[in-house]
């Protein structure tokens, strides 16, 4: 069965109406990301970075995932499909994606600030200043911020260095180390990027498909058939 990974970002989850920053109208329009998106904003004012993540959890109860989604968990019924995912949103695993790896963490999640090992799902409720986890430790956000090391990066490089296929989808390729991952693909595969805006990215045995998440996934999902026959 041919791999397939998937390097996936904020342009898939727009399509289903998650707010982004980089977008017309989106977040950066309302936070400075470094306030609410980096361990210095934790440290200078957790409140409000909880209160951020706890609309962001509001907002993501409300949404489903789209066609991109859906095409990309049917195509395990043909395909090794392994999702590496910049988002933090669980429309991947919502769609029926049974290989998710989040690299900036889960928005459903919450870790404890003295144990990183102490992580809890607490779907779409609140957390907030004061509460602990069972050491005493304040609860926050299982979020990888601005200005911390990004844990599962080894893995992905793992997953990613025998891909038969590599669709990177709705990604700007501008946030690193996530954006250096494309570079670890062997010479032999073949990668399709799919984004409406124009994506500087240098690989090997690239096609560019400049439309939405949707309608990219439903050109190659016809062609990635196609060629599984």
């Amino acid at each position: 069965m041919k791999k397939i990974v998937v390097l996936s970002g904020a342009g898939i989850s727009a399509e289903s109406g998650i707010k982004t920053f980089r977008d017309t109208g989106g977040l950066w329009e309302e936070y400075d990301v470094m306030q609410v998106a980096s361990i210095d904003g934790w440290n200078a004012n957790p409140e409000l970075v909880l209160k951020f993540y706890n609309e962001r959890r509001q907002q993501l109860a409300e949404v489903k995932p789209n066609d991109a989604h859906t095409i990309l968990a049917d195509l395990e019924q043909h395909f090794d499909i392994h999702v590496i995912t910049q988002n933090v949103d669980n429309l991947h695993e919502q769609a029926g994606s049974s290989n998710v790896l989040h690299l900036h963490g889960e928005l459903t999640k919450v870790r404890s600030c003295g144990n990183d090992e102490d992580i809890r799902d607490i779907g779409y409720s609140s957390i907030s200043w004061g509460d602990k986890c069972e050491q005493g430790f304040q609860l926050r956000p299982h979020i990888v911020w601005f200005g911390e090391p990004v844990p599962e990066m080894s893995q992905a490089i793992e997953i990613i260095a025998d891909a038969d296929f590599l669709i990177v989808i709705g990604t700007s390729l501008n946030v690193y180390p996530a954006a250096s991952l494309i570079g670890y693909a062997p010479k032999q595969c073949k990668t399709y990027l799919i984004d409406p805006n124009d994506v500087s990215a240098h690989a090997h045995n690239i096609t560019v498909i400049k439309e939405p998440a949707s309608k990219g996934m439903k050109i190659i999902q016809s062609y990635l058939l196609k060629q599984n026959e």
